[in-house]
């Protein structure tokens, strides 16, 4: 008896290129990305795949970040909308309380300092963190200069896209 993950890696595999790019793309919306996920199939095994999102398009470039970002909320915002993105987002900062004024504040606050900054949204692997650690993370990454903080950033995006690539094919 095939399990369903095991279906589903088969169907990603035997998937004409613009399905499979399009269970890639709320993943994380690089084009690089997609590609080379997409013509490195078949895939042997849902590790295999999972591997090769977490080396495909590496280095993402400036352009590749930038545009990235430009889908994830603020931390401690909902993503509005009803895309599969919005709500993997949703469901990624669960950890943050809406109804914890000072924590919302303090990350509002931290936020601003960091787009002010670096000029663009501070991002994190939300998923499995309180918003106290996101907070706490915010705050040391303040100190950062903009060349560590890029590395940290497209590290988090690999964290984010392969987290949302394992929760799409262990549906």
């Amino acid at each position: 008896m095939r399990t369903r993950q095991a279906m589903l890696l088969e169907q990603f595999n035997a998937a004409p290129a613009d399905q499979a790019r399009e269970l890639l793309k709320p993943c994380l919306d690089v084009p690089r990305w997609i590609e080379e996920i997409t013509a490195g199939r078949p895939f042997a095994s849902l590790d295999a795949l999972f591997d090769a999102a977490r080396g495909a398009a590496k280095p993402f470039t400036a352009d590749e970040l930038e545009g990235a970002l430009a889908h994830h909320p603020r931390i401690g915002e909902n993503a509005a909308g009803k895309s599969t993105e919005a709500s993997m987002s949703r469901s990624e900062q669960s950890g943050v309380d809406p109804r914890d004024d000072a924590t919302i504040t303090a990350l509002a606050e931290g936020n601003r300092a960091y787009e002010a900054k670096f000029g663009r949204v501070f991002l994190i692997r939300a998923a499995g963190r309180s918003a106290e650690e996101m907070l706490s993370a915010l705050q040391e990454r303040l100190g950062h200069t903009p060349e560590q903080e890029d590395a940290i950033v497209a590290e988090q995006l690999r964290e984010i896209a392969v987290l949302r690539l394992e929760r799409t094919m262990n549906a």
